[in-house]
């Protein structure tokens, strides 16, 4: 009995099948184990980790922790912040010390750090740490102070009273002074005064104020005809972009001289009818 061999083309097409079913078998398992196996990592992440602000305004932050273990874990948050500073977290808007995560849950936080009134110009590292049981997850952010934004809004000589008669008007000197190192820009006057009371402002819109500089402002006060004798409160109010600032006057209203005498005559006038008709009804 005889054997025919198979031609020999055919025969290396069937080597190179086994080959591969041998390949895919010894593979399969190890597909199997990889499937099984956590695909994803813990981690604490922010989107930007470097903000410059003023001295005097908080950095804000939006970060977001990743549990990628197999278990539920409760993260605390902790930093290490320079003398004098401040930071809080926040989830969904509700100020938080630590995050309870599921497995493969991720949170929000939007974490706020608040300088210290005297820190200097320059960048600060500033290490956070979400610290579980078994993990702990560092977060570095830069908040970079870049100057500080301040104003005043006074007179030259700091007196904030004055005297008005009713009826008249006065120019009163405003000094506005850039007590920050930064330039504030846009910035206006505006007053809250008695009903029936005017207030204008040259200038009333100043486009840019240098640090450390000062402006005058003159601003007009109108005070009504009938307005009656006695103290009143004007407030003028300066807004910007980056500050404010407000001058609490006390003004004094008393009645024009002529208001007086008229006063006097219709008084005298008064006095003088009663008089006659007493005189000459009180004789019957």
């Amino acid at each position: 009995m005889s054997v025919q061999l198979l031609p020999k083309p055919l025969r290396k097409g069937l080597f190179r099948t086994f080959l591969l079913l041998t390949f895919f078998a010894a593979t399969k398992p190890l597909h199997a184990q990889n499937h099984d196996a956590p695909k994803e990592t813990s981690g604490f992440t922010a989107k930007l980790v470097n903000i410059e602000s003023a001295v005097n305004e908080p950095f804000r932050f939006s970060a977001s922790l990743h549990n990628g273990t197999a278990t539920q874990q409760v993260y605390e948050l902790k930093s290490e912040l320079p003398i004098g500073w401040q930071i809080s977290y926040r989830v969904d808007g509700s100020q938080v010390t630590s995050v309870n995560l599921a497995s493969g849950q991720t949170r929000e936080i939007a974490i706020e750090i608040t300088a210290s009134g005297n820190a200097a110009v320059r960048k600060y590292i500033i290490p956070i740490k979400a610290v579980s049981s078994s993990l702990t997850l560092p977060l570095q952010l830069e908040a970079v102070v870049k100057g500080s934004y301040g104003a005043s809004l006074s007179t030259p000589s700091g007196r904030l009273s004055e005297e008005l008669t009713a009826g008249s008007h006065k120019d009163i000197e405003l000094e506005l002074h850039n007590t920050g190192t930064l330039p504030l820009s846009s910035l206006s006057i505006s007053s809250q005064l008695p009903t029936g009371w005017e207030a204008t402002f040259s200038p009333s819109q100043i486009e840019r104020l240098d640090g450390g500089k000062k402006v005058s402002i003159k601003a007009t006060l109108k005070v009504p005809d009938k307005t009656i004798a006695g103290d009143y409160s004007a407030t003028f109010t300066l807004g910007g972009n980056n500050t404010n600032a407000q001058a609490a006057f006390r003004i004094f209203v008393k009645t024009s001289v002529l208001s007086g005498w008229i006063g006097i005559l219709i008084i005298a006038l008064a006095i003088s009818v009663v008089y006659v008709l007493i005189r000459k009804y009180g004789r019957r």
